[in-house]
């Protein structure tokens, strides 16, 4: 099977192409270091050539409003491009609740982007993940004073990037969903414990103060970014990986 990876050069896509080029697959990473330009759509076309999946986890350069036609752009080219090719089956990777918290601009524009897939020509799959553990240390430093770090206790169900790869790959060597699968990880935190855990693995001295205006995740209100129950949930549990990259 050829696989096209849009995005194959980063944290989740470079991981993608390896893994499915040791399970036999012909992994093709698509990137504008490769020559693709998804929003010129330049070499896209040449990309796809006799591609039987597309896996898309190029991501915008910003998390802004700007985000919005990056997305809106990149997906309605990589359709077009996937008609024209023949390719059977799409696959993006989004965002658990992504479609519910319209307060951030960022989630809006991979609404977008989901809308976009599921309107568009091709077969199709949405893998939904959670939070990835590798982007904790850059939450944390959004809200740090370098004495503490203010979080809102927003509930989190973060998951290791290599878990991501594995359901993302799981997805794109199946049929198409037609639909969306969840994946998240085992454990539920408050925002700020997860912040507490973090500092105390490192060691960090900085203390958490519990903030519910603080940050990006002030906007996300409930549960919204807690897998539900039809959830796929990776194995790897947060503590066991700190203590491991630590």
């Amino acid at each position: 099977m050829k696989v096209v990876v849009i995005g194959g050069t980063g944290l989740i896509g470079s991981q993608v192409v390896r893994k499915l080029t040791a399970a036999g697959h012909e992994a093709v990473p698509a990137s504008p270091s490769s020559g693709v330009d998804l929003l010129t759509a330049e070499g896209l076309d040449q990309a796809l050539e006799g591609a039987d999946v597309v896996v898309n986890v190029a991501n915008s350069p910003t998390f802004d409003e700007a985000s919005l036609e990056f997305f809106r752009t990149s997906m309605t080219n990589l359709l077009a491009a996937g008609e024209r090719a023949g390719v059977g089956h799409q696959v993006i990777l989004s965002i658990v609740g992504v479609d519910q918290v319209p307060r951030l601009d960022y989630y809006r524009a991979k609404t977008l982007q989901e809308d976009l897939l599921r309107q568009g020509p091709s077969p199709y799959s949405i893998v939904r993940a959670t939070q990835f553990f590798e982007f904790v240390d850059a939450i944390l430093s959004w809200t740090s004073d370098g004495n503490s770090v203010r979080l809102p206790a927003t509930r989190v169900q973060p998951m290791a990037a290599a878990d991501v790869v594995d359901a993302v790959v799981d997805v794109a060597t199946g049929p198409p969903l037609r639909g969306i699968r969840n994946v998240a990880g085992p454990d539920v935190f408050a925002l700020d414990d997860l912040g507490r855990v973090t500092l105390e693995a490192q060691p960090d001295d900085r203390t958490v103060v519990t903030d519910d205006t603080a940050g990006m995740f002030a906007a996300v209100s409930g549960d919204v970014l807690i897998a539900g129950p039809d959830a796929h949930l990776a194995p790897t549990h947060y503590q066991d990986w700190i203590r491991a990259a630590r």
